[in-house]
Parts: C-alpha cells; structure tokens; sequence
C-alpha cells in the first residue's frame, strides 16, 4: 500500500525523516482472486479477535433502565444478547420486569433465571417470573426428564392404526 506523504497534513511518526512524496506503508501477502487476506493489525477497532474469529456482541447500555438491567450480571447480558438474536418482542418491559423482579427476589436469583432463559430459548411475557419460582423451590427429586414418546402421558394409538383401511378378506 502506497501513501501520498506529501498530501498528509501531518507528517505520522510511522513515516520516518526521509523526503515527503510517495511511500511504502504495508505490504500485504499476496493471494488469489476471491481470497483476500486482510492484516487484522490494520483495523484495530474492528470487531474481530486477533485470529480472525468474530467477537462476542457486548451489551452496552443507553439508558439508565438498561444500565440497571445489565447491572443485574451476566445471565442479563446472556438474556439480551439470545432475545435479540431469537426477534423477542416487548424486550424493554421484560428488562424493566426483571429489575423489579431483581429487588423482590434478589440479584444472583433473577441473573440466573436469566441465563437460563436465554439458554433455553424462554423470552416470553412471564417465563422469567415462572423459571425464578422454580430455580427458588425444593430441588426436584431424580434425574431430569426430558418431554418425548418415552414418557408421554399421552394414550397410544393403536386403536386408530386400522381407520380408513379395510380388512383382508378371509376366505370361506
């Protein structure tokens, strides 16, 4: 990559006592048509790690409602980043619920309510205050079941196997 010194208000520390006029200022790998390869040193504030992968979106907040809410821990910042990704609606009065329900129930209870929320996919009117109430009560007894046709209180089906068939016809 090639500069104009000469067309630099200021002359950078980078650019060394020699003439002013044209000079080398990076020198990029080569590649082929397509691939580019990009010196992540060049673009410091770009949301990238050191070894290319992406960086984590951070919260920050804007107000002094979600500076509270974000104040709430970890499982807040969890809760908010997946409720973006996943399009929850009404996400300020949930935020604004959570705080209330952070000064009744306690920080550390409610932080992590949240982060399970946000780990199962629950953004809905309510769930937080539902997840809160269970995290605080007695510990379930066994293994965690999980909802399938295993355990399924459902009645089975076979008597409907055979509708809109006919019998085989036996001979006489």
């Amino acid at each position: 990559m090639v500069a104009d010194l000469a067309a630099l208000p200021l002359r950078p520390d980078w650019a060394g006592p020699g003439p002013l006029g044209l000079a080398e200022v990076a020198r990029h790998a080569l590649s082929t048509p397509g691939n580019p390869r990009i010196d992540l040193a060049h673009y410091p504030g770009h949301p990238q790690q050191p070894d290319g992968t992406p960086r984590p979106p951070q919260a920050r907040a804007a107000t002094d409602a979600e500076a509270a809410f974000l104040a709430i821990g970890d499982g807040a910042r969890a809760w908010l980043t997946e409720a973006a990704a996943a399009g929850a609606t009404r996400v300020r009065a949930k935020m604004a619920e959570a705080v209330e329900l952070a000064a009744l129930a306690g920080t550390a209870a409610v932080d992590a309510a949240l982060g399970t929320a946000a780990l199962a996919g629950r953004f809905a009117d309510g769930d937080l205050l539902s997840i809160t109430g269970y995290q605080a009560g007695p510990a379930a007894g066994g293994p965690v079941t999980i909802a399938d046709e295993a355990y399924s209180a459902q009645p089975g089906t076979p008597a409907w196997a055979g509708f809109g068939t006919t019998a085989p016809e036996t001979a006489p």
